[in-house]
């Protein structure tokens, strides 16, 4: 054992965890980018119509940035418990950790994290994904060939093909459906941006309560999995079972943000179109503008010049500007 540095013999290579999600980490510095863009614009923009732009596309950024990144998330359902379990194969020790597991649209997280962090002379700290993209029995089988601990392992195997819980399938094609009409919304979400600086704001106000609908298609699709019998997961002593999560509530409050939003500007559009259009397309506020171009100088004396000529001379004066 203490040739491979703590690592069992028949396991021939270190285990790396999973770290963090890549594309999580560039959809959401693509829309700090778009962010900061807009603040580096936002002094152009005089009056009143400066703080209603930055509110709008503060607004528009966060439903954007959610609708996007929530398809690359691990935590639409979770679940964890504290146990005291067996740590790997062909071994008696036990550790006490802590056992998670995070389910996303695209594959599943488990975690395993000792309690305390340290025991049996190494750090037990484990982050490990596995992905609907080919079939989750290749990255099981490499999980049991790379020696991951007992725990990740058995909730690993619930989600394989041949598991009788059926997790597969259900989790797989409910999450393909879900993350489908999500990036529908994300289209609809950039169709009303456009149209909302267009003089069309009734067809944006449309839009917005598109997008939030398609929301709530997403959602009612994952939430299918709750229409089957609930698979027990049973980690030494205990047991847990698996729950919406932060990304599941966070879509449902956009998606209703996104129904209010549209709702509103459908009905002020029909009561009062001209305010709405005014209040839209308002670039620069009247005042300013008006106060801005009072400010000036004039040459009096050449107005004095021109006021003492004589009417012959002075059409001499306007035949010539017309030349």
């Amino acid at each position: 054992m203490t040739f491979y540095d703590g690592i069992y013999p028949f396991y021939p290579e270190t285990i790396t965890p999973f770290i963090f999600n890549l594309k999580l980490l560039t959809v959401i510095l693509v829309f700090l980018v778009a962010a900061a863009t807009f603040i580096v614009v936002l002094p152009g923009i005089r009056g009143k119509a400066r703080l209603f732009w930055m509110f709008r596309m503060t607004l528009s950024l966060f439903i954007g940035t959610v609708i996007v990144a929530v398809n690359f998330t691990s935590d639409w359902a979770a679940a964890s418990v504290k146990a005291n379990t067996t740590y790997k194969s062909f071994s008696s020790a036990f550790v006490s950790a802590e056992v998670g597991l995070h389910v996303g649209l695209s594959g599943i997280n488990v975690t395993l994290k000792g309690d305390p962090l340290e025991q049996l002379n190494e750090t037990i700290d484990y982050n490990e994904e596995f992905s609907w993209t080919d079939v989750l029995d290749k990255d099981y089988t490499d999980a049991l060939e790379r020696g991951l601990p007992n725990p990740i392992l058995y909730i690993a195997e619930k989600f394989t093909l041949d598991s009788p819980c059926g997790l597969y399938y259900l989790y797989r094609y409910s999450g393909r459906y879900a993350s489908a009409t999500m990036w529908t919304a994300f289209c609809c979400w950039l169709v009303a941006n456009i149209l909302f600086s267009l003089p069309v704001i009734l067809y944006a106000g449309y839009m917005m309560v598109a997008t939030g609908t398609f929301i709530f298609f997403s959602l009612a699709s994952f939430a299918t999995i709750q229409n089957i019998p609930a698979c027990s997961f049973t980690i030494g002593t205990a047991s847990f079972q698996i729950s919406f999560s932060i990304s599941f509530w966070l879509s449902l409050a956009t998606g209703v943000l996104c129904f209010l939003i549209g709702a509103v500007v459908v009905i002020l559009d029909i009561l009062m179109p001209e305010k709405m259009r005014e209040t839209f397309n308002m670039d620069v506020d009247d005042s300013d503008e008006d106060s801005y171009l009072s400010e000036g100088y004039m040459n009096t004396a050449f107005l004095d010049e021109v006021t003492t000529l004589p009417p012959v001379r002075l059409i001499e004066v306007k035949r010539s500007e017309k030349l």
